[in-house]
């Protein structure tokens, strides 16, 4: 099979968007890119369609590769014929491929393989044929030195029958039917284990089964967790009886005693080889469904956490809340500078109410703050209630931020690189006050598994998580786009068609020569050519610079036609951006070339309304009932107000303001069928919930959405 037709085979997109796709990833050029710029040439398509182009193109690329390394080996074995090769050729996945060369392959020393080098292959077929009638007779001319009666003649055939009934195509799918459409997942305790602490988390499974096909994706990652903890055992089970009773029927055509003997060799093939082999292969697919939605619902909520809402540039206080340590503070410049740091201890034991509440005064005075974060860790709620007891004699906005991650960050490299003489208590509070500042040019400084918005992504494909994360982190900083006079290496690593090394280059060259004037001016970095700018000049910004298009999502291969835009309708380019009258009234197919069209020119003239809009709400002050400290102060019926943190596929976890967060059933989220969380709820939203139980002892709180 070619290419385009296997991802045709899994898609509905056109042939044409899926051909200049490929062509155009073949030339590294990146989704955001595709998705954004070259429109006319993949049909508009958007980055989900590109996204599966990529993912069935490198899946199509390494079947193709182990097909060629297949193909080698059984030429290297002199057993390749056309008509092998012609299936080879046409297999269309890794299961149908591997059962192809399942015959073939090399194998350890088997039962089969001893029972064929003492002679006994001849036995087998002739027993297989199922024509002899006195097959006892028979073998008795395969009694030797190596096998000495007959009942070790008739064992060594039944091993090679076994090995041949394993390798049948037909049987294999057969059974993989049955397992697909009736297997039980079954679970047992490990009584030794009764006592662990740790265990009791998993207890709904300690004796535990239903069907497979059945077990939704964190149930199931919940109890390959507890098996790979070691406190319980999980086995596959079907209907063994029946599924022998159906090799049997497709094997088995006479009634002599070749029947019995073959009935033997299904026994063992079915017991030894198929479905150990079989059950296994059904739960790894299983746990591969199970990832791909683990990662596909860690990669929905990392999208809304780093598209969360900006406080903006603003002098911010940030305060890493504590008790006997005290609270970190820190005072950040409208771009994020680390001004000036401080320990304050209001909280006990030392209880310095009058001393902290001076300190953060005159530091809210002498750094112009106009804004306070303060991390959502211990002591986050009596440090919060301590600072809205303060009066300020300007208004001072006090948010509560997310600290998840923070502590990775303040001991990473990047933090030590920003801040190689400040200790990671003050790193740590720079990054909250950064996070409020500006959500997604922070947290690109983490790695995303640890901002803890996921659901068992430490149990997942790792492989798999990081394409997938770092697609997302990549799609949202070119959704977004980037100043690049201001920006992080980091920020700048996940722009389109930049990277690690030309982002470390773009900031060298900023720092040696100043600001960027004009987006031009970028081409002058060192190993930035002509495809690197191509890629990433549309996402990265020039603010306050020579051209006004160097502020926008305008790629500079279309500046041209704005210009013309422009002249049309006697205007400067400056006095186009921004007139709405004179944009919407301009007859675009006018402006049409061989290589834009519409759906490029309708981009540029919403671009052109509002010129380097951030596409992200804008932060909103949240409070949490200042009643509720502690899981105990919780009872049912009581209405709080919260913020969704975590978002599964059973459910959504709201942080109402104490250290455990309560869960929203999926069932409790609203009074009809939900099918999907994200239909329903989104990350970071503000929400009023209704507790409905409390369990102090597992420390779980129940919700519901109050509408």
């Amino acid at each position: 099979m070619q290419l385009i037709p296997y991802i045709k085979s899994f898609t509905d997109l056109p042939d044409k968007s899926i051909i200049n796709t490929v062509q155009l990833l073949n030339e590294d050029c990146t989704i955001p890119f595709i998705s954004r710029y070259r429109k006319e040439m993949t049909g508009d398509l958007d980055e989900v369609q590109i996204g599966e182009i990529v993912k069935y193109k490198l899946q199509f690329e390494v079947l193709e590769k182990r097909k060629t390394a297949i193909i080698k080996e059984l030429a290297a074995q002199e057993v390749l014929t056309d008509e092998l090769n012609a299936k080879i050729i046409a297999a269309n996945d890794l299961i149908t491929l591997e059962d192809i060369y399942l015959p073939f392959k090399k194998k350890r020393k088997t039962k089969a393989e001893i029972a064929r080098n003492q002679g006994l292959e001849p036995l087998a077929k002739i027993i297989m044929s199922q024509r002899a009638e006195n097959i006892a007779s028979i073998a008795q001319k395969y009694i030797t030195a190596e096998v000495k009666t007959l009942a070790e003649a008739f064992e060594g055939a039944q091993h090679i029958m076994a090995e041949w009934i394993n390798e049948r195509t037909d049987i294999r799918n057969s059974i993989r039917y049955q397992l697909e459409k009736f297997s039980i997942i079954a679970t047992t305790l490990i009584k030794a284990k009764v006592e662990n602490e740790k265990a009791q988390k998993y207890r709904d499974y300690f004796d535990f089964s239903e069907p497979l096909s059945r077990c939704p994706s964190h149930r199931l990652l919940a109890i390959l967790r507890a098996e790979n903890e070691g406190f319980i055992r999980v086995k596959i089970e079907i209907d063994d009886e029946k599924t022998i009773a159906k090799i049997e029927d497709r094997i088995i055509n006479s009634k002599n005693d070749c029947a019995n003997h073959i009935k033997i060799a299904i026994q063992d093939a079915y017991k030894r080889l198929l479905f150990p082999a079989l059950a296994n292969e059904r739960l790894n697919l299983a746990k591969e469904k199970a990832d791909d939605a683990a990662i596909q619902v860690f990669a929905k909520n990392l999208k809304q956490l780093l598209l969360g809402a900006p406080l903006g540039e603003k002098h911010i206080l940030a305060i890493d809340p504590g008790f006997k340590s005290g609270c970190k503070v820190v005072c950040l410049g409208a771009q994020g500078e680390l001004l000036y740091n401080e320990t304050i201890y209001p909280n006990a034991p030392q209880n310095d109410l009058k001393g902290a509440s001076g300190k953060i005064s005159s530091l809210v005075n002498a750094y112009k703050i106009e804004a306070i974060a303060i991390g959502n860790g211990t002591a986050s709620r009596e440090t919060e209630q301590f600072i809205k007891n303060i009066k300020f004699y300007t208004d001072i906005e006090v948010y509560v931020v997310s600290e998840a991650g923070a502590s990775i960050y303040s001991a990473s490299k990047i933090a030590r690189d920003e801040f190689p003489n400040y200790d990671v208590t003050v790193r740590g509070a720079v990054s909250i006050g950064r996070r409020l500042a500006d959500p997604l040019a922070e947290l690109v400084k983490i790695d995303a598994k640890s901002i803890g918005v996921g659901q068992y992504q430490h149990d997942v494909d790792q492989v798999k998580l990081k394409i997938a994360l770092d697609s997302t982190v990549e799609s949202c900083v070119n959704m977004v786009g980037v100043n690049v006079n201001t920006a992080s290496e980091s920020l700048l690593s996940y722009v389109s068609g930049i990277g690690p090394k030309l982002a470390e280059n773009i900031v060298a060259f900023r720092a040696e020569n100043g600001a960027f004037a004009t987006r031009n001016d970028i081409k002058k970095v060192a190993r930035l050519g002509d495809k690197a700018f191509e890629q990433s000049a549309g996402f990265l910004r020039i603010k306050n610079g020579k051209n006004a298009l160097d502020d926008s999502a305008v790629h500079p291969e279309s500046y041209d036609i704005v210009h013309k835009m422009a002249a049309d309708n006697n205007l400067t380019v400056a006095e186009l951006i921004g007139n709405k009258i004179v944009l919407q009234s301009i007859q675009l197919e006018k402006y049409v070339t061989a290589s834009i069209g519409l759906p490029t020119l309708k981009d540029m003239v919403k671009e052109l309304e509002k010129p380097g809009l951030d596409p992200r709400k804008k932060a909103k002050v949240f409070t949490f009932n200042q009643n509720i400290t502690s899981i105990n102060d919780l009872q049912g019926g009581q209405l709080l107000p919260g913020i969704i943190n975590n978002i599964t596929n059973f459910g959504c976890f709201v942080d109402i303001g104490i250290k455990e967060s309560g869960l929203i059933h999926i069932s409790n989220l609203s009074d009809t069928f939900v099918s999907d969380v994200n239909s329903v709820v989104t990350l970071q939203q503000h929400v009023i919930v209704k507790v409905l139980e409390v369990d102090i002892p597992r420390k779980r709180i129940q919700l519901s959405l109050m509408r």
